[in-house]
């Protein structure tokens, strides 16, 4: 299983996954790059997809579905671990609500669209209000191995990073994760989120010490993450 990233607007990430002549199109608003690059490969675009229903993410679903004969699938309708059929693979649906009540990842064999769930370097705003939701969420994501790509919604990278700095001045390997940042292909490994994401560092020594110093509750691990959410 392949996938290919495209970028459109001032930040936003599409992408194609295939396997062997049939793709499903995420968040599909290139959608000319994207139908070029599948035609040049002989590739049929058979479904289309969001992460979530933000318009920034769907304006492309018409578009491509007018240029395609591909099946629509609405992200409110997944189930947890549900499974998409690319010929003999298999991408695996996870429900992730926080960002938004139908926010969904698709994971392939090592890598995890993300969609606005995880950014590369932090998380997305909550406008769901579900801060516990949001928590269990990022749970199933971390659970994952550590050498997963995470390709996520937007191109963030710098300005997270940046983030990540003021609120941790000695963040480890920052400085080697923006190094390794390529705008061509953005993209990070879980391992490495989990030591410069300071949204998925709620249990680490320092940043426990920073809520505690700020006086924000962190007896627990929700109460640490809901806390930086609240702090940062």
């Amino acid at each position: 299983m392949r996938i290919e990233q495209f970028r459109y607007g001032a930040d936003n990430l599409g992408y194609l996954i295939f396997s062997g002549t049939f793709a499903v199109a995420i968040d599909p608003g290139a959608v000319d790059e994207m139908t070029r690059f599948a035609q040049d490969r002989n590739i049929r675009i058979s479904r289309v997809t969001n992460t979530h229903l933000h318009p920034d993410h769907t304006c492309g679903n018409e578009q491509m579905l007018e240029k395609t004969d591909a099946v629509f699938l609405d992200c409110r309708k997944f189930s947890d671990n549900e499974s998409i059929f690319l010929e003999d693979e298999v991408l695996t649906v996870i429900t992730t609500p926080g960002h938004t009540r139908n926010d969904v990842c698709f994971a392939g064999d090592d890598f995890l669209v993300t969609g606005d769930t995880l950014f590369n370097a932090t998380v997305g705003n909550c406008f769901s209000k579900d801060l516990d939701g949001f928590y269990f969420s990022l749970k199933k994501v971390m659970a994952l191995p550590g050498t997963t790509k995470i390709f996520a919604g937007h191109d963030y990278v710098k300005e997270s990073v940046e983030i990540a700095q003021a609120i941790d001045p000695d963040t480890p390997d920052i400085l080697r994760y923006l190094e390794n940042y390529d705008p061509d292909r953005v993209f990070s490994f879980l391992e490495d989120e989990l030591r410069v994401n300071p949204f998925l560092r709620f249990n680490d020594k320092t940043m426990i010490q920073k809520l505690e110093q700020r006086r924000f509750p962190c007896a627990t691990e929700i109460q640490r993450f809901k806390s930086l959410m609240q702090a940062f």
